[in-house]
């Protein structure tokens, strides 16, 4: 039997039957390449939406949030390893259903619920069980919420956004090289953060690595580009803390992490710190 190739990412991996691909939730299975993490949750919790981080997108509200196994990139520096970087075999999960997770939702919103956001690991690995949670979502007058590295081509993107609300979408750094270390590409991203910005509410989040994206120049470009997007953009500065496979290093100075938010609000108009 011939390989087939997965189309939801640029990594396009060629799956033999039965083979699990980069990302380690999406499946040859039975000559179909589909999500084998579908309904497959590690986490789900009531979160406020400024978690998400999303400041911008009904502030003060709830929102459930969910989330499952694996992820497309490796960054080095992940702060939730524990489930994006295993299998299924390698971490505990539980079973759940579009509908049920729904019901769940729906069920919630007397305590302030919004929606569902599909949050924790990279969602969009999962993005058959994403894409029908969030049509049944839409149909109950939930909001639908992606928390993404963006990391998606062209096409399951724009099929999926009529369904989306909102999205915070990592943009790790501003330099290529850097995403080449974590198997990923600068432009893909760039890409869907265009894409989604012309359907939906976009925040962005940059995660400053000491010696790695924490550049003037880097931060000004990077921003010089988010507000040729859209200068209402609201961007994320947010802090390093050591952690995964990256604790050869310090969290970032919180003086630091000011200084290149005053470089970014030379463009943007709505720049904020976080975990400081």
């Amino acid at each position: 039997m011939s390989k087939l190739v997965c189309d939801i990412c640029p990594h396009h991996c060629a799956l033999d039957d039965q083979q699990t691909g980069f990302c380690r939730a999406r499946s040859n299975i039975n000559g179909k390449i589909s999500a084998s993490n579908y309904g497959l949750i590690t986490s789900l919790a009531l979160d406020p939406i400024e978690k998400k981080p999303l400041y911008h997108f009904h502030p003060g509200s709830l929102i459930l949030s969910v989330g499952s196994f694996g992820c497309n990139f490796r960054c080095p520096f992940c702060q939730n390893y524990q489930i994006s970087m295993p299998d299924s075999k390698q971490t505990q999960t539980s079973h759940i259903t579009p509908q049920r997770l729904v019901n769940m939702a729906v069920s919630l919103k007397s305590k302030g619920n919004i929606g569902i956001a599909y949050t924790y690991n990279e969602p969009l690995i999962g993005y058959e069980f994403v894409l029908d949670c969030a049509k049944t979502a839409k149909q109950n007058d939930l909001i639908n919420v992606l928390v993404t590295n963006g990391y998606i081509c062209k096409e399951p993107l724009e099929k999926l956004l009529p369904y989306i609300d909102a999205l915070n979408i990592d943009l790790k750094a501003f330099n290529e090289e850097f995403y080449n270390r974590i198997k990923g590409d600068l432009d893909t991203v760039k890409q869907s953060i265009r894409l989604s910005a012309q359907n939906c509410h976009v925040e962005v989040t940059t995660l400053i690595i000491p010696g790695e994206n924490d550049s003037d120049k880097e931060i000004r470009d990077l921003s010089r580009w988010l507000s040729s997007v859209c200068p209402d953009i609201p961007l994320h500065l947010t802090r390093f803390f050591p952690q995964y496979q990256m604790t050869d290093r310090g969290a970032t100075d919180i003086g630091k992490i000011n200084a290149l938010a005053d470089v970014a609000r030379e463009f943007l108009e709505h720049v904020y710190i976080g975990n400081c």
